[in-house]
């Protein structure tokens, strides 16, 4: 009975201490209308999406950029602004300690969440590995091989069948960075589709991370973390399963000789010999290679279903690059590397649906951007790349149409301005694997227009609603049926 007492006593003090911590950091509350429609949700009566209430506020700023002030956020889709952030003032703008906090408990010491020294030494060695040739290639390989041998027998097993494929695909893309990133088969694409709990724990765990930052203060998560009670009890014990399975594949991999293996942990173990770090990178590894990929290919596949214009064009295209392969499904690396109309349609795909819709910065110091915009230190500036694609003053009065027309000049693929376009973010901290991501989603995409017909199972005029995540998933999945195709 004492010790229930004592909890108890220690459970109520820490949330007074909580309250009395959290109304002295509390932002001034807020009449606004744009702070009253998201305290209040309005924006949900007329936007399926925070994210398209956000290009609306945005596009109606004559400067691109907003304030949700009891949020203490500045949110901007100015691309002057961007490159202030990314480029011009990066030292200004680092992740923060506020990031860390939110995410620290699955990223760890990641490059994702970290900034400074540790970031710096992450992304040196990254680069290196990531630039190899030997590495893209047995990237590429992996690819393939999990396209032959598992995505397409899976999806001819299901001929006529009405599946999810956005399941299919954070299925095989979760296959495939496992592979790449630490040797490691989950085996999530076999015909069985079975559960891994590896997956299963780091689904879990990126859902519960980011609804910590969806809260209007952290009080809420952070007492729910002290008393281990509810979403926080069960992110404690699904990240305690993803450190388990960590641990056992380091283990593995210092019992098998990691120094002749080719993938990415065997080449960071060769450098470092902390464990726990290590740890972080595998998490990083699977974050940025994973979801991000599933989620680009999924809105793709529902664009496609809109748009069989598009789908004529990708396969005319692959006919006259593989000219001596009619039969043959799968595209080697150079041929890839030749389409330019299917380049041009996943950059279009991804610049209406980009896999990480908005990212934030803190602000180290009181600074003004380019627009004019007053930002106080300690303030969390977000850009905004899911609108910035549907921008006028960035895109054009079709801004909202899908073509990848766009990108193209002469026939030949035009990259655009990484801060209008910052959907690999920009600067000093652009994507390193944005290329082998690039070349993932172009393997699957072509594999599966050249192999079959599909059609998706919504409404033509129902636009995908997404949950809330780290990166963009949609709700309920995309419901698709297959049929092979007859001529390829």
């Amino acid at each position: 009975m004492a010790t229930i007492l004592f909890f108890l006593i220690l459970a109520i003090s820490i949330l007074v201490l909580s309250i009395l911590l959290f109304l002295s950091r509390l932002k001034p509350y807020c009449e606004c209308e744009i702070c009253q429609g998201y305290l209040n949700s309005t924006w949900s009566l007329e936007f399926k999406n925070l994210c398209d209430w956000y290009s609306y506020l945005l596009k109606k700023s004559p400067s691109g950029t907003i304030h949700v002030h009891v949020l203490g956020n500045v949110i901007t889709a100015n691309p002057n602004n961007v490159e202030y952030m990314l480029k011009t003032n990066f030292d200004n703008y680092p992740k923060g300690k506020q990031f860390s906090t939110i995410l620290g408990d699955l990223l760890g010491r990641g490059i994702f969440a970290v900034d400074g020294e540790m970031w710096k030494f992450q992304r040196k060695m990254a680069s290196l590995e990531l630039g190899s040739v030997s590495i893209r290639s047995y990237a590429f390989d992996i690819v393939s091989d999990e396209i032959r041998n598992r995505l397409i027998p899976l999806l001819k097993s299901n001929i006529h069948t009405v599946l999810d494929l956005q399941d299919v695909l954070r299925r095989f893309s979760f296959d495939s960075i496992c592979k790449f990133s630490f040797g490691m088969d989950p085996g999530c694409l076999k015909l069985s589709l079975p559960d891994s709990d590896l997956q299963e724990s780091f689904d879990l765990a990126s859902k519960l991370s980011a609804e910590r930052a969806m809260t209007v203060s952290p009080l809420v998560w952070k007492i729910k973390r002290g008393l281990n009670i509810g979403s926080e009890k069960k992110l404690k014990e699904a990240i305690k399963k993803v450190d388990i399975l960590a641990e056992e594949v380091i283990i593995q991999k210092r019992k098998n000789d990691f120094s002749s293996q080719n993938d990415l942990l065997s080449r960071f173990m060769r450098n470092i010999d902390d464990d726990k770090l290590l740890r972080d990178i595998i998490v990083s590894f699977l974050l940025a290679g994973r979801d991000t990929v599933a989620s680009g290919l999924t809105t793709f596949f529902w664009l496609l279903a809109q748009h069989p214009r598009v789908i004529d064009e990708i396969r005319a295209e692959s006919s006259r690059v593989m000219v001596r392969k009619e039969k043959e499904t799968l595209a080697s690396f150079e041929e890839i590397r030749e389409m330019h109309y299917l380049t041009a349609a996943i950059h279009e795909s991804i610049r209406l649906f980009p896999p990480v819709q908005f990212d934030s910065k803190f602000c180290q110091e009181d600074d003004t951007l380019p627009d004019g915009t007053f930002v106080a230190k300690g303030t969390r500036v977000t850009y905004h790349p899911y609108a910035m694609g549907r921008m006028e003053s960035i895109w054009g009065k079709d801004c909202l149409e899908f073509k990848p027309e766009r990108w193209l000049e002469d026939g030949v693929f035009k990259g655009q301005c990484p801060f209008k376009y910052p959907v690999f973010q920009g600067g000093v901290r652009v994507c390193l694997g944005k290329d082998l991501s690039i070349v993932e989603m172009k393997s699957v995409a072509l594999a599966l227009i050249r192999q079959f017909d599909f059609q998706v199972h919504m409404a033509k005029e129902q636009t995908p609603k997404f949950m809330p995540g780290l990166t963009a998933t949609v709700r309920g999945g995309l419901p698709i049926m297959l049929q092979e195709r007859r001529e390829q």
